[in-house]
């Protein structure tokens, strides 16, 4: 057996030091780790459900993360959460701060976060993305989410990638969602207003719900600080 088709087992029988190691070496170029990447996909059966989150800035998506890897773990299900940060145009640096709202489940063994910086790429991801993501959704998990930097209309690689996508939204939307007549709307399989504690939740409600038609895609109302909705939007993605 080669060397490759080693680390893709170790990956595979779920050593996360292994899988660490092989998404640096796909940031970091190395050939390597696309080698591995296609041994998994070669050798391994059905990979985990893999769900994008995605919306524009300030509508809580990591904290909307955060409440559904506590949700799934409550279950008794593994998960591991790849979240890309945009990186400054000045420094090339990235924040990668969607850890600091995930520190409940630190030195959880059923959860595997990992951030990721964009490095200028354009579509909510970044280049590394979609071998990891391929990784990951072979690496024992039960679910992997993908939650992309925010985005406006125009960044809908995540939805290569996923089995769902899942909109997020905030308050305050409802006119930009009238305005829209194409883009990450049209892509998205779950809709969800969140912050739903705040005032403005049920004109975004009532937008999305006109701006779809006659769509059977569910639009949901989450409060993720407090959790309010995030069980039945789990049950949704399942």
């Amino acid at each position: 057996m080669s060397d490759t088709d080693l680390a893709a087992g170790r990956v595979r029988d779920g050593d996360r030091r292994s899988l660490a190691r092989l998404i640096t070496a796909l940031e970091s170029g190395d050939p390597i780790g696309e080698a591995v990447v296609t041994s998994l996909i070669d050798s391994s059966d059905a990979p985990a459900r893999r769900v994008g989150i995605t919306g524009p800035p300030g509508a809580g998506k990591s904290t909307l993360v955060n409440a559904i890897v506590a949700d799934l773990r409550s279950k008794g299900d593994t998960v591991a959460v790849l979240a890309v940060d945009p990186s400054s145009p000045i420094t090339g640096g990235a924040l990668l701060g969607d850890r600091i709202r995930m520190q409940d489940h630190t030195g959880d063994p059923g959860v595997y976060v990992r951030s990721m910086a964009s490095r200028g790429h354009l579509g909510g991801l970044s280049l590394a993305a979609a071998p990891a993501i391929a990784a990951m959704a072979r690496a024992s998990f039960d679910m992997v989410l993908v939650e992309t930097v925010g985005v406006g209309q125009s960044e809908l690689e995540v939805m290569d990638h996923v089995d769902v996508v899942v909109l997020v939204l905030g308050p305050g939307w409802g006119d930009q969602i009238q305005a829209d007549k194409a883009g990450i709307v049209e892509i998205a399989d779950v809709f969800v207003v969140n912050k739903g504690d705040r005032p403005g939740v049920d004109t975004v409600h009532r937008a999305l719900l006109e701006r779809l038609g006659g769509s059977n895609a569910p639009v949901l109302i989450t409060t993720a600080i407090s959790g309010e909705g995030v069980p039945e939007l789990v049950e949704v993605i399942r």
